[in-house]
């Protein structure tokens, strides 16, 4: 199976989701970087995938910087080099036979530059629809285990916790009384 890559363009990714383009309008990009940040942690630990988030540095000015943080790879561009550009050169180089690439980013030309590289594009939009996705199945999967183990650390059996609530609602109207 290859190594799933995912490539983000932070900024096209904040100014298409609903709430982090809101936070952006109310002067708040660092809360929304960081909020994607968490949002991508937790998708990259469920998918079991390599994430790179690239930032251009329009809001950021300064050198080039390249972390992690949460588990992901954070880069912000040097200051006269766009996150597309520098996206474009990052998919072509990791594009293997052993390397799935994926770009999230909304911006056509750039999503018809990396298709032709061999890497797969996907729209903000509709990423933003996947982590909703995504959300949704780690919620029905922690429920799932939650009814497993309480039903593996429960010693009665239906009826029992049926009777048990009768007396306990039966105590509860005597106190009050």
């Amino acid at each position: 199976m290859k190594k799933q890559i995912l490539i983000a363009d932070g900024y096209n990714i904040i100014g298409n989701w609903p709430e982090l383009n809101k936070l952006k309008q109310n002067d708040h990009l660092a809360d929304a970087r960081d909020s994607l940040l968490q949002t991508l942690s937790e998708y990259r630990k469920f998918r079991e995938i390599e994430i790179i988030l690239v930032f251009d540095a329009m809001y950021v000015p300064g050198i080039k910087q390249s972390y992690e943080q949460y588990n992901l790879e954070v880069v912000f561009t040097e200051e006269d080099e766009t996150a597309d550009s520098y996206i474009e050169a990052l998919a072509g180089k990791l594009m293997s036979p052993i390397n799935q690439v994926t770009v999230v980013s909304s911006d056509q030309a750039e999503q018809w530059t990396i298709f032709s590289r061999g890497a797969l594009r996907v729209s903000s939009h509709d990423f933003y629809r996947e982590i909703k996705r995504t959300h949704r199945e780690i919620d029905h999967d922690a429920k799932r285990y939650h009814s497993k183990v309480m039903q593996r650390n429960r010693p009665w059996n239906d009826d029992q916790l049926e009777r048990l609530a009768q007396m306990r609602d039966q105590l509860s109207d005597e106190k009050n009384d």
